[in-house]
Parts: C-alpha cells; sequence; structure tokens
C-alpha cells in the first residue's frame, strides 16, 4: 500500500471484546476510528514526547558564581613582590571552593505544545496500539465489593502475556484502583490523565468501560471547542 493510498482510506471503527472479571467475554465495544484508526505521525509523536518529558523536569539545579561563595573577602596576598600571579579573591573559579563559571541556574525547560497536536499525537499512539489488537476493554477489575490484587492480576495475564500494561479507570473507580496500585508492571491513569508517553511506555492499553466512555467524551469535547 503506497503513502497515497494511506492517506486516502478512512479511518475505520474497531469491535472489540468486552472481559468481564471472570475472563469471558460479556459484550462488545467500538473504538472509533477518528481516535483509534488514525494514521501515525512519528515526528509528530517524537516532538510532543519530548516536550512531555522536558516538561517534567524540575530545573531547580543551581551553582554560585565567585560573587555568591561565602567568604574571600580579604586579598590572598599583596600585589607585587611575591613572583607569584596576582590574585584578588580566593574565590575566584581557579581556587578550590571558588565559584563556578557558567555552571546550570534554575531555569525553565517546558516547550509550549499546542493542545492539538497532543490530541493528534495521542490518537495516532492509541491508533498504534489498536492496529496490533493491543488494547482491551473490561467491564470491571474484580467482582464484588472487595479489592482482590491476586484476582486483577490474573485478569491481565489472561489478555496478553507482554509485562507492561497500562491500565486506564474512571474517576472515582476506588475498587480497581486499590486492587492494582502495587501490582508490578502495572501503570494506573485515569481517563483525563491519559497522554502519548504513556501509552508508548505500555505493551498494552487496558481501558475499563467507563473509562473508555469518559475518555471518548472527553475527546469529543476536545474536537468540538477546536472547530
Amino acid at each position: 500500500m503506497t503513502t497515497t493510498e494511506i492517506l486516502d482510506t478512512a479511518p475505520a471503527d474497531r469491535t472489540v471484546d468486552v472481559i468481564g472479571p471472570d475472563g469471558s467475554a460479556s459484550g462488545s465495544a467500538t473504538l472509533p476510528g477518528s481516535v483509534f484508526d488514525v494514521q501515525t505521525n512519528v515526528p509528530l509523536i517524537h516532538q510532543v514526547v519530548v516536550a512531555q518529558l522536558a516538561a517534567a523536569r524540575q530545573g531547580t539545579h543551581a551553582t554560585k558564581t565567585r560573587g555568591e561563595v561565602r567568604g574571600g573577602g580579604k586579598k590572598p596576598y599583596k600585589q607585587k613582590g611575591t613572583g607569584r600571579a596576582r590574585q584578588g579573591s580566593t574565590r575566584a573559579p581557579q581556587f578550590a571552593g571558588g565559584g563556578t563559571v557558567h555552571g546550570p541556574q534554575p531555569r525553565d525547560y517546558s516547550q509550549r505544545t499546542p493542545k492539538k497536536m497532543k490530541a493528534a499525537a495521542l490518537r495516532g499512539a492509541l491508533s498504534d496500539r489498536a492496529r496490533h489488537s493491543r488494547v482491551h476493554v473490561l467491564s470491571a477489575v474484580v467482582a464484588g465489593e472487595v479489592p482482590s490484587t491476586k484476582s486483577a492480576i490474573g485478569l491481565l495475564s489472561g489478555l496478553s502475556e507482554r509485562q507492561q500494561r497500562l491500565v486506564v479507570l474512571q474517576r472515582g473507580d476506588e475498587l480497581s484502583w486499590k486492587s492494582l496500585q502495587n501490582a508490578a508492571g502495572v501503570h494506573l491513569l485515569f481517563a483525563d490523565q491519559l497522554n502519548t508517553y504513556d501509552v508508548l511506555c505500555s505493551d498494552d492499553v487496558v481501558f475499563t468501560s467507563g473509562a473508555l466512555e469518559a475518555f471518548l467524551a472527553g475527546a469529543t469535547r476536545s474536537e468540538e471547542a477546536a472547530r
């Protein structure tokens, strides 16, 4: 398939099984093509991920210049007659304990990234996972009202043998959160926190039914606002 043919192909909706807490299919869910079947723009994704990682830097690194180091007010020795190079302070950069030349100073590393770019990168990352059947939907993480990490891990293990999983939950789903918050290889996010970097770091993306609805509702509002 040529690049022109790929661009001309309209996004198609995908249908996936909704898996219940017992591991069996309990229905189906539709993954809209406008979110889960768009062209993956690798340079755009790279730019958005770099900006996200840059924004996560604290930027609090700091070194002291010769004017900020304590002491050094007295001239070390007289100007002439010693045969040595003239010195005015022991806090000059060439002395041990002196100031630092061109050292790091506090700064803001964040980059401006338009919302449309972030949304497009996220759609591209999700589409890549969906094309490889790595997007799953659960009706619930555990059955009943009591958290169970063992049951939750068993359910996720039945989805695939891959180790790194991103589980997207709906706000207020404390039962699922408590069941998976200490599980190895599982990264938890709420639907409104979903981002490109975490999708790329995961082998599989797992939504609960409520989280998928919340995410798609937010994506729809963003598209309408962009228009």
